[in-house]
């Protein structure tokens, strides 16, 4: 696999598990909601944020800040409307505390052996910076769409990436559990892996993790995608 010595993540869901993560928190601190409504929802509202920058209705803002934006309009519909400051602060900072799939480190530390491991998500960086830190992710580069200030799936974030390495796009391989995010990304010229993280959403909802030939790699995790790449 030396003709892509670079290996860049998507994160939230492929890395680490955004639901479980958000259901444990408000569990363990709100027991009177429920948890997994209340995590389904708050994702619901990450992509709507988002295209309220595309469209120019925001200015260019941190995936920090529309998170709040968007638990600050969700928390009256589950009771938490009396939420100080300070709590809606530490609640929005679950994103930075998220836990990592059992798998993860173990297959990052395995891959990162023969090649260069990067993020790739739109998450900011202090965010993926303080992820990495508490889960022992032992990434070489965190790159952002703070870097690019564009949101994937704009070619700026997947080009950007073959231009900080100084690398043609065919040389990175974008790692990643959802397949809009990798066909974006071979439509710039990457290489893809498909990583199946079928419990997403939880064990109520799970996903499709069928293959699709376009990918280069399709795997059961990362340590599966280790042993197809030889590390």
């Amino acid at each position: 696999m030396s003709n892509t010595p670079v290996l860049a993540f998507d994160v939230f869901g492929t890395v680490v598990d955004w639901h479980g993560s958000i259901v444990r928190e408000v569990q363990a601190l709100y027991p009177q909601v429920d948890a997994d409504a209340f995590a389904t929802a708050w994702r619901a509202g990450y992509q709507p944020a988002m295209q309220r920058v595309r469209s120019g209705e925001l200015g260019w803002t941190l995936i920090d800040d529309l998170h709040r934006l968007v638990l600050d309009d969700l928390l009256p519909r589950f009771g938490l409307a009396q939420l100080s400051e300070a709590e809606r602060e530490h609640l929005n900072r679950v994103w930075h505390r998220l836990d990592p799939w059992p798998d993860t480190v173990a297959g990052l530390t395995r891959l990162k052996t023969r090649h260069t491991l990067c993020t790739l998500s739109n998450g900011n960086i202090g965010l993926l910076t303080n992820m990495a830190k508490r889960a022992g992710l032992p990434w070489d580069c965190v790159l952002s769409a703070e870097v690019f200030r564009a949101y994937k799936p704009d070619p700026r974030t997947y080009l950007g990436v073959a231009e900080v390495f100084r690398l043609p796009p065919a040389q990175v391989m974008l790692v990643a559990a959802h397949q809009d995010d990798l066909a974006a990304a071979r439509a710039c010229g990457l290489a893809t892996a498909y990583v199946e993280r079928p419990l997403e959403f939880g064990v109520t909802r799970p996903k499709d993790v069928s293959v699709d030939p376009a990918n280069s790699w399709h795997a059961r995790d990362f340590l599966h995608l280790a042993d197809q790449l030889g590390c």
